[in-house]
């Protein structure tokens, strides 16, 4: 991968190459996510869109700086809306707690929901009405809390998670399929408020110029120590120059450097947050607690004759394969410095997620994160490297031949077939994937029962 990276850097340009790089780091963190859900446990989790979209609204929600004018004209509204909801809850939790089972606990747990919807609609309705009549084309929604970015990437793991509580608490009873099914509807739900419900991150309308953990490339272009630091990397191709031609050199190579500067900064943070979540992961999965979910996922029925909760276990576990999925779905928005909750789509965030795990290795750590960089790499320059071959291929034709025309103009559909090509040599040669997972034997699992 480093060499495939540095072919790119020479190739292209070094600004492309670690845009891969970082793309390759945040999808190999969300990877790492699944593989905990399935390489761990066995649950096969389709709403992964869903929990790295959670994680794209804490940045906003975390960064953004508040609307004044909307909390004045909707947020005491939305706030009474809330605490009705809370209620009304905790009514329908006391009631199925304290009353006997019967139709009149039916009956009454029902009343309380109906009259607590209603409740809350009707503080709810008036309050985003006024807030997203707030000067709709720049504002429109509540704002956040204007914090630093770099802190919602631990909120978006903590929505994501507990998201994945009440996912895992309605769903994670139901049988594999049936769980799949699940998630993937309540991914959709998660996607369909984010759209809709502009008050709280402005729907479709996006929100845009997210503050950054790292430098701006406009800052940089303007400050003498990072002048003074691209004049003295680049001392031998500045030295023939002189004169104009040496200060637009120079020019040139700040506005170039800042950009490489600044993804290298992104590339250090994501590096260290990939590293972390790695090692843990990786202490998790050789540990009692490691060996007692793979026991579950191999054999659910002996794990739980041997007294093992494999509901509990699998919630446990949901919700960590959650949240490491919702840490990256910040991060992802952090680096794009906008939310659009219309680009979550199955294709990118559930089908390329999986491949990136099956290609790398199921119940493999390491797999995981290497099958991140291969397909992510591939899934970024199939569509150059397909133009070039069929660049290549098809340059005998004539300029105006129709059929080379249309193949040109079908390069980009390169990287589905590029996918279906790895996807299937891999499971052809190593149907474990490229690092296929090792289960450890102990010295006192060799020995023979006495």
């Amino acid at each position: 991968m480093a060499v495939l990276l540095a072919f790119v850097g020479f190739s292209q340009s070094w600004s492309v190459a670690l845009a891969i790089l970082n793309l390759c780091l945040i999808s190999a963190i969300m990877a790492l996510g699944v593989n905990i859900q399935w390489g761990y446990a066995g649950l096969f989790n389709v709403g992964i869109m869903g929990f790295a979209a959670l994680g794209g609204a804490a940045a906003v929600i975390v960064s953004k700086a508040p609307v004044t004018e909307a909390w004045r004209a909707g947020g005491g509204y939305l706030l009474v809306a809330l605490l009705v909801s809370v209620g009304t809850v905790a009514a329908v939790v006391f009631l199925h707690r304290r009353l006997p089972r019967g139709p009149a606990t039916v009956l009454a747990i029902t009343m309380t929901i109906v009259a607590g919807y209603f409740a809350a609609r009707f503080f709810y309705e008036p309050g985003v009405s006024a807030i997203e009549a707030v000067n709709p084309a720049k504002t429109g929604y509540l704002g956040g809390l204007g914090l630093p970015i770099i802190l919602s990437w631990a909120v978006g793991g903590v929505f994501a998670a507990g998201a994945a509580w009440i996912v895992g608490r309605v769903a994670l009873g139901l049988r594999s399929d049936y769980f799949a099914i699940a998630t993937l509807g309540i991914s959709e739900i998660i996607i369909a408020l984010m759209k809709h419900e502009d008050w709280l991150t402005r729907g479709v309308k996006n929100v845009t110029g997210l503050p950054r953990p790292v430098p701006y490339e406009v800052d940089l272009q303007s400050s003498e120590w990072f002048i003074s630091m691209i004049e003295s990397l680049n001392g031998g191709a500045l030295s023939t120059l002189s004169g104009d031609a040496r200060a637009d050199a120079l020019h040139k190579l700040v506005i170039d450097g800042s950009s490489i500067f600044v993804k290298l900064c992104y590339a250090g943070l994501f590096l260290a947050v990939l590293a972390l979540i790695l090692g843990l992961s990786m202490r998790a999965l050789h540990s009692p607690w490691g060996r007692m979910m793979r026991a579950i996922r191999d054999n659910e029925i002996a794990a739980s004759a041997m007294g093992k909760n494999v509901t509990a276990r699998h919630r446990q576990v949901f919700i960590i394969g959650s949240a490491v999925v919702g840490i990256a779905g910040a991060m992802l928005t952090t680096l794009d410095g906008q939310f659009t909750p219309g680009t979550y789509h199955p294709l990118r965030f559930t089908f390329l997620i999986w491949v990136m795990v099956i290609v790398g290795g199921s119940g493999n750590n390491l797999g995981s994160v290497l099958g991140a960089f291969v397909i992510w790499f591939f899934w970024i320059e199939a569509e150059p490297l397909g133009l070039w071959l069929i660049d290549t291929g098809t340059a005998w034709m004539d300029e105006d031949s129709a059929l080379r025309n249309h193949l040109l103009e079908s390069a980009q559909h390169m990287r589905l077939l590029t996918m279906g090509v790895i996807l299937l040599l891999v499971m052809r040669f190593s149907p474990g994937g490229i690092l296929p997972e090792t289960v450890r034997h102990t010295e006192s699992d060799a020995k023979p029962p006495d």
